[in-house]
């Protein structure tokens, strides 16, 4: 059995088993980790790697171990002990703050709330430090002030509340669907429709539990609506408004489409292209009723560096 290699650890694991697609066909094991995983960090990878905890044929692998289509792999991950989450002076970019609400631009790379591998460095740690202890609590002393989350790689507008009546009144609007939400990104293929929308449920990946599908059997009603402001040679630069909030959802629906977003190994093509660190996907406008005043209030963040220096790229290479 697997497990035999944790005989004598005291540690509980959680076991993630995968199967290698074809898309990953002779790339290193540990890079070929880095991709499907995306909520392990690379170094964590590298340590379970080093300490005997990615079994292939119930044998330990070494990093520069190159995986073939089809094969098993197993990653032993520890579940950390409950720790308290500490605050960290971390910088964090403000839009907008009050007694109630505060809204941030997040940045790349930026994980939203503590979890494995990111145990800290995370947004709810830096929240912790500026709120003074301040947050909602709604969910729990793990994801304080936390309403909704973005994707590590995804930029842009997060908003977050201060006390649990906030918290409850802006997250029954997600829950019905009135939020607006939009997103600016760059995928692969230029289109020949000026607008477009994809209907399809979203469930967990049948072989990858740490990735979304279409899933017709098992997946939520999800529907997202895109319209293309420019076709720029082999690229296209789309704004999405969401009608649903499922996980990786534009990720999931614009690849079903045949139009992956640029950087996205995950539902994209294996090899990311412009050395970006992540999808081209950037949150630009949330719009909601306001807990204490009810009037509509909207909240945008300015495209980032990375995004507007890969459009002028495209630009110059169309």
């Amino acid at each position: 059995m697997e497990e035999d290699f944790i005989n004598n650890s005291t540690e509980e694991h959680q076991i993630i088993e995968l199967i290698v697609e074809e898309d990953f066909n002779g790339i290193r094991i540990d890079k070929y980790l880095s991709q499907v995983q995306e909520d392990l960090s690379r170094n964590h990878i590298q340590k379970l790697i080093e300490n005997g905890k990615v079994l292939m044929d119930q044998k330990a692998v070494k990093s520069n171990l190159k995986v073939k289509t089809g094969e098993k792999v197993f990653l032993y991950v520890p579940i950390p002990k409950e720790a308290e989450i500490l605050p960290q002076d971390i910088a964090i970019d403000i839009i907008y703050e009050d007694k109630d609400i505060i809204v941030i631009n997040k940045h790349k790379g930026l994980v939203v709330h503590p979890a494995a591998g990111h145990e800290s460095g995370t947004l709810v740690n830096a929240l912790l430090y500026h709120c003074n202890g301040e947050l909602s609590r709604i969910n729990g002393d793990e994801r304080p002030g936390i309403v909704h989350r973005i994707d590590r790689d995804t930029t842009g507008v997060i908003v977050t509340c201060k006390n649990d009546k906030a918290h409850q009144f802006i997250a029954e609007q997600f829950k019905n669907q009135s939020v607006t939400r939009h997103y600016q990104a760059i995928v692969y293929q230029t289109f020949k429709e000026d607008s477009g929308r994809v209907e399809a449920p979203i469930g967990r990946h049948p072989k990858d539990r740490k990735k979304m599908a279409i899933n017709y059997k098992n997946g939520k009603y999800a529907a997202t609506n895109y319209k293309v402001l420019e076709n720029l040679n082999k690229y296209a630069y789309i704004e999405c408004s969401l009608e649903t909030g499922r996980t990786h959802q534009i990720r999931v629906h614009m690849a079903s489409i045949h139009h992956p977003i640029v950087g996205d190994t995950v539902y994209g093509p294996a090899k990311a292209r412009f050395q970006l660190e992540g999808q081209a996907l950037h949150a630009s406008l949330v719009g909601f009723i306001h807990p204490t005043t009810k009037e509509y209030v909207e909240f945008t963040a300015p495209l980032p560096d990375y995004f507007t220096e890969l459009l002028t790229k495209l630009r110059h290479k169309g």
